[in-house]
């Protein structure tokens, strides 16, 4: 059984200590991937990225990441929201820091999570929250249905977050990003057998690991081009060789991202 670690809110909130993630990842069902900061990146800015969003508890304690797609709705990831509620959530945009206050606090007035979503190695690892209010920042464009090519391997692709910046280590408290390459169908199979789900997945790492998402990062952006691609989901560990992250492939689910926006 893999260690999945993208995974809920372990160790994905500020203040949380590192004997404290420990044991949320060791008391999480197996089958369920932890939250991740970014390994290997750089440090950035909410500025650079205007559609990347914090998801938060009502005391905006991150353990989530998020991409605004419309002025009122996040995609993030269906991993995440499970067992939460709209009361219990908040999503911050416009904050680069995580002890930060300025920004937008928003609440949420719909979760909707795929309703065949089960486990991250079941696939269907996406979720669309509504918000009360419109951010006032600028959306991120997602993938059409048809455009599977974007995942061709050795794509560049960016990843976002505010995870630990090494497993089960310590949460960035500025936004970090770093570059990964998408990795080919047949080798992300290879390192994860059978729970790999190539509908619904799609794998971004370097084969000696190295840069990665990772607890705290789960929801947050994969970016192919600037566009939406993927959403941050699980993986064996962070940044470990022969273990590339595992991200939703958001093309199998664009149409009923699209829905949740017409609603």
């Amino acid at each position: 059984m893999f260690g999945f670690n993208r995974v809920k809110k372990a160790a994905a909130v500020a203040t949380a200590t590192a004997a404290a993630a420990a044991t949320a990842l060791l008391s999480a069902p197996a089958a369920v991937a932890a939250p991740q900061p970014i390994v290997g990146g750089t440090t950035t800015t909410t500025t650079a990225y205007p559609f990347v969003m914090q998801i938060t508890d009502a005391s905006q304690n991150q353990f989530c990441g998020g991409t605004l797609v419309s002025p009122t709705k996040v995609v993030t990831a269906a991993h995440c929201m499970v067992g939460e509620s709209a009361g219990s959530v908040r999503v911050v945009g416009g904050r680069t820091y995580l002890n930060g206050t300025n920004g937008t606090v928003g609440r949420v007035s719909k979760i909707w999570i795929h309703p065949n979503y089960t486990s991250v190695t079941d696939g269907e690892d996406v979720a669309v929250l509504t918000l009360s209010t419109s951010m006032p920042y600028t959306p991120a464009k997602y993938v059409s249905a048809s455009q599977t090519s974007v995942y061709a391997a050795g794509t560049t692709a960016r990843i976002l977050g505010w995870g630990t910046t090494s497993s089960n280590g310590s949460s960035s408290n500025q936004l970090r990003t770093a570059t990964v390459p998408t990795v080919s169908d047949s080798s992300c199979g290879s390192s994860y057998g059978a729970d790999f789900v190539r509908s619904d997945m799609v794998c971004a790492g370097y084969t000696s690991g190295g840069v990665d998402t990772c607890q705290g990062d789960s929801g947050g952006p994969l970016l192919i081009g600037g566009v939406l691609a993927g959403i941050t989901s699980w993986g064996e560990g962070c940044a470990q060789a022969g273990y590339p992250g595992v991200y939703t492939r958001l093309t199998t689910f664009s149409n009923l991202v699209t829905t949740q926006l017409n609603s």
